[in-house]
């Protein structure tokens, strides 16, 4: 989780009058997640965050499964994709269950006639493709290609994109966000052995605050349900806030490998955590050093949880015609490992410069219709083709 951060005007103490040039106060909002047990954040705003306008129907982004049980090794092609304008119409979940949901886009437009608040899900945004500007009340943060941006739930904020080529990897997770526990001392700061540390966590910065009052469109997610608000008032208009919850950026360029003699399980690249899921990050390391190391992973028995693979960038020795923005999906219950001939071709190899996430889900995924516009329905054969 973040550290500490104050941007902005913010009275000496809590709860207490804070005003305005004018004499009028400011008004205070308490951000709290699990109930008032976790993180929270103080936002003082030029105006009540209550403002209500209008109300329209809402209507559903509810995943559409197509299969919910299966035991098939799938890939998924990510950039075959097609972009859209609009962000959220550009968002499709392809891999759903109980506690998360993983999706694609590939939005050409930034978000400039409305803001989105996901009141239902913590999200980590990776993004594959493109560069621009995360925007919300707390602050900006620039971002670009590699980047982890970790938005926790009941934050309105916009996508400001540098260009129209644009490639997203987005999970929703339905529990916090969070770095690793075993990353962390019993004061909840990271600790030696961690792959990365405090100085790598990007916060908001460029505090604006907008005072502006008007018909401002907000999209609020709840449920499956997409509700169109009109707010009167502008929804960055902190002058000010302080605590631990608020959006930030990792990148996973700055994260470091940890290498052995031997083969390392996959738990050395967890990144983040989540409930019933851990989130990894492969990237460029050294290989294993023992004398008769075998660099390529060896076959594995998923009993307990699904696995799934989003190729970034570089060469996957352990896969055949992997390519870029591709998803793998090796279920709970059958065996995966190496491709044919991987095995032998590591051998000798002493580094690698592979770039990819994964998602270690403990309950099973399903496949929604999205998923099978753009599935390689014969990838579980890939493992009997000796070429």
């Amino acid at each position: 989780m973040p550290i500490y951060h104050t941007l902005g005007q913010i009275p000496p103490k809590r709860h207490t009058q804070f005003r305005k040039p004018d004499g009028g106060l400011y008004a205070e909002e308490l951000v709290s997640t699990q109930g008032f047990s976790s993180v929270y954040s103080l936002v003082y705003h030029c105006h009540p965050p209550t403002l209500v306008k209008t109300l329209g129907e809402p209507y559903s982004v509810e995943p559409v499964i197509a299969r919910a049980k299966h035991l098939k090794h799938t890939s998924l092609l990510g950039f075959n994709v097609h972009p859209h304008d609009d962000y959220l119409q550009s968002r499709k979940p392809v891999l759903v269950n109980n506690d998360l949901h993983i999706s694609l886009a590939a939005p050409r437009k930034s978000m400039t006639d409305y803001f989105y608040k996901n009141s239902q899900a913590d999200e980590v945004i990776f993004v594959h493709v493109g560069s621009g500007v995360l925007k919300t009340g707390f602050g900006q943060i620039k971002f670009g290609y590699g980047d982890y941006l970790v938005i926790p739930r009941g934050t309105i904020y916009q996508l400001e994109f540098d260009t129209e080529d644009n490639r997203l990897f987005i999970v929703e997770s339905f529990g916090p966000i969070r770095t690793p526990k075993r990353y962390r001392n019993e004061l909840g700061q990271l600790m030696e052995h961690a792959p990365y540390c405090e100085r790598d966590i990007r916060r908001p910065s460029d505090l604006q605050t907008i005072d502006q009052q008007g018909d401002f469109k907000i999209l609020i997610k709840k449920q499956g349900l997409i509700y169109p608000y009109i707010y009167g008032n502008h929804p960055f208009d902190f002058i000010g806030w302080d605590g631990y919850h608020y959006p930030w950026a990792f990148s996973i360029h700055d994260f470091e490998p940890i290498t052995g003699r031997l083969h390392q399980p996959p738990p050395v690249h967890q990144t983040f955590e989540g409930h019933n899921f851990v989130l990894c990050s492969f990237v460029p390391r050294k290989f294993d050093y023992h004398p008769l190391s075998i660099p390529a992973p060896y076959n594995h028995s998923n009993v307990d949880s699904d696995e799934v693979l989003y190729y970034v960038d570089g060469d996957f020795m352990s896969r055949k015609n992997v390519v870029k923005g591709q998803i793998t999906l090796h279920p709970a219950g059958i065996p995966h490992g190496p491709h044919p001939g991987s095995v032998e071709k590591s051998i000798g190899k002493e580094a690698t410069d592979e770039l990819a996430v994964m998602i270690d889900p403990f309950h099973p995924l399903q496949l929604t219709e999205d998923a099978l516009l753009i599935e390689d329905p014969n990838y579980y054969h890939s493992w009997a083709d000796p070429s």
